[in-house]
């Protein structure tokens, strides 16, 4: 698992501005991207709620692609697949965690990535919401934080949910990727989960998660109300005669 950290996520930056360049420009034509707030400038832990498989997407384009992020990713369903292990690799950056025993040494492994001022992207519930709803967070991320020496960075993420939900299509939307200021991390205290969660749920109540659910939404009636009359007219000549 440290190969995977160590070896293969030391790319130059080219890769981390390729992938930010591919991911803008894809939110572009799905409803546009919003950034907010303080971005990070060196090695740090982000840790943000996770409601879509367009949260990693949303902040690769959102961070500086001087960070070169990478992301802690779900081993049983990004990497059992040669095909989703590619995507993983090539197009999030993303290295394995297993959800079961020993995902706790697969994120300590990412302490070489931040060791070379890297960005660590990390999602604290572990899964991804089904209801919209910011879960509990688990301690590994931070843990990883405190014995790296680097501050966690919170992060809101509204309408990602929206645009592609947990099950259903794509659904275009505006998307927000709001930053908080960064956190430092003095040892293993379990207040920093606290205040990081908090954090994160503040950022994440933002006006694009109202906007975002409402627009599919619309055309329901609209597709009642013309359906409606043409039913009538067929009927009504009938009728007649």
């Amino acid at each position: 698992m440290g190969a995977v950290v160590t070896s293969r996520t030391r790319r130059p930056p080219c890769a981390a501005a390729a992938r930010r360049l591919l991911w803008r420009s894809g939110f572009t034509v799905t409803g546009g991207l919003r950034v907010t707030g303080p971005l990070p400038a060196g090695a740090c832990v982000v840790v943000a709620n996770h409601s879509s498989h367009a949260d990693a997407p949303a902040l690769l384009a959102a961070l500086p692609a001087a960070c070169r992020p990478v992301v802690a990713a779900a081993r049983d369903h990004w990497f059992e697949k040669p095909s989703r292990r590619a995507v993983a690799r090539g197009l999030l950056g993303a290295f394995p965690v297993r959800r079961g025993g020993g995902g706790s040494a697969d994120l300590m492994a990412a302490r070489a990535a931040l060791r070379a001022g890297r960005a660590v992207v990390v999602f604290p519930e572990g899964t991804r919401s089904r209801d919209g709803g910011l879960g509990e967070f688990r301690s590994g991320a931070f843990r990883l934080a405190a014995e790296a020496g680097v501050p966690v960075v919170p992060v809101g993420l509204t309408g990602t949910g929206a645009l592609l939900p947990v099950s259903g299509g794509l659904r275009p939307g505006p998307v927000v990727v709001a930053f908080g200021e960064a956190l430092p991390t003095t040892g293993r205290s379990l207040a920093l989960v606290a205040q990081a969660r908090d954090r994160v749920a503040g950022l994440s109540a933002g006006p694009a998660r109202p906007r975002a659910h409402h627009s599919p939404r619309l055309s329901r009636p609209f597709r009642v109300r013309l359906r409606r009359p043409s039913l009538r007219l067929n009927v009504e000549p009938r009728g007649k005669t």
